[in-house]
């Protein structure tokens, strides 16, 4: 069986803006630390560090 292991984190490489996924929401939300405002620029044209590096698929034998 295969399974789809999809990344959980991403940082853009332009402003160092973080997201994270949320599953209620299910979509990319700002990773807001406690008591800091979210970092990077919402106007960004945002460049994600996802590289060919990363491998989504995890065989399950």
């Amino acid at each position: 069986m295969t399974t789809i292991d999809p990344p959980r984190e991403r940082r853009c490489l332009r402003c160092d803006r973080i997201e994270v996924w949320d599953d209620k929401q299910q979509t990319w939300v700002t990773d807001e630390q406690e008591h800091t405002s979210p970092r990077g620029t919402p106007h960004c044209v945002h460049e994600w560090n996802i590289t060919g590096n990363y491998y989504p698929i995890e065989n399950d034998l």
